[in-house]
């Protein structure tokens, strides 16, 4: 073998090995509905692409039609840690605690209540599939050309990120078994904890119990036994939902299902009403295009420039609090 052939080889057996990061599931035997179809183990065949065009061909920024999310007074139905509130409604803990003048791990009584403000602006990337945006740390799913519905998730950590890109779902899952991959395994021992090759289904399996696999190498959407991990920059590289909703999402999505997954920490909207509305994420991975700046770029580039309060939106950005907010200039 030359010597050329030999570094080509290496380079691919050096990235297969840093897409096998995330909490892949074992194979498992196919289920009733799934026995007539050889696919029903994760695999990473190549797909078609989602609707409706490649991510590769995106015509971004786009400008949002729908702000999901509503401002409301939440009680428990039992005791309820702040943080686990975050999680499961999509608003940052610290808003939370600032609005409501408590701890962010203060446990809230079920008689008490706590005003939420939950908006988010929702991507227009797809007509149909599941749209995932990371710097929102939110998962839309559309259907038939409208939003159907959307969850706060859990994505990769800064120094182990999400990709981008084009998928589909490949493999559904209940109950699976994780096979922990290498490098997970090594990060156990580094951080002086057990090293475990395999979990199988229970409460201590952090795959839950429904595990959506996708085209993406190594990348799967899936629950946790790690509720209070939701609406945070926490993973190995896979998409978590809450336990108690990823059930609906895995009723919903289908194999073949098409997505995507993008990285827009800054979007505008225009309403119905034709209110403008501003979200503004952290830049978490630092891929740029949070500042004010981007904000002025992107909004001549949808010709709305004239149609926003610069004074109020420069107030967004600095916050880069992850709430859609009207930033319509009053006449």
């Amino acid at each position: 073998m030359s010597a050329v052939a030999a570094l080509f080889v290496l380079l691919i057996i050096v990235f297969s090995g840093c897409q096998s990061s995330c909490n892949r599931p074992a194979p498992a035997p196919p289920t009733p509905s799934e026995s007539a179809s050889p696919s029903a183990t994760p695999t990473a065949t190549a797909t078609p692409m989602p609707t409706p065009v490649p991510f590769t061909q995106r015509n971004f920024p786009a400008l949002g039609s729908a702000v999901v999310g509503k401002e409301f007074d939440y009680t428990p139905d039992a005791p309820q840690e702040v943080h686990l509130v975050s999680a499961k409604l999509g608003e940052d803990s610290k808003l939370i605690a600032k609005a409501n003048h408590v701890s962010r791990f203060a446990t809230i009584d079920s008689n008490r209540s706590l005003h939420i403000d939950n908006e988010h602006i929702a991507p227009t990337d797809i007509t149909n599939g599941i749209l995932i945006n990371l710097p929102q740390r939110m998962l839309f799913y559309y259907k038939d050309g409208k939003l159907d519905s959307w969850y706060p998730v859990a994505i990769g950590k800064p120094d182990w990120e999400t990709p981008t890109g084009s998928f589909s779902i490949i493999s559904k899952t209940k109950n699976p078994v994780w096979v922990v991959p290498k490098d997970i395994r090594e990060e156990m021992e580094d951080e002086g904890r057990e090293v475990r090759t395999r979990v199988e289904p229970g409460p201590g399996n952090p795959l839950g119990n429904y595990w959506m696999g996708t085209s993406i190498p190594g990348i799967g959407i899936h629950a946790t036994n790690a509720p209070a991990s939701i609406y945070s920059y926490h993973t190995h590289g896979c998409v978590r939902l809450d336990p108690d909703t990823v059930k609906e999402l895995y009723k919903r999505v289908k194999k073949g299902t098409t997505g995507m997954i993008v990285y827009e920490p800054e979007m505008f909207a225009r309403a119905d009403d034709r209110r403008i509305f501003l979200e503004v994420d952290r830049d978490i991975y630092e891929v740029g295009g949070a500042t004010l700046d981007d904000a002025h770029h992107i909004a001549d580039s949808l010709h709305i420039a004239d149609m926003v309060d610069w004074t109020r939106a420069a107030a967004i950005v600095e916050a880069h609090d992850g709430i859609a907010h009207d930033v319509t200039v009053k006449k």
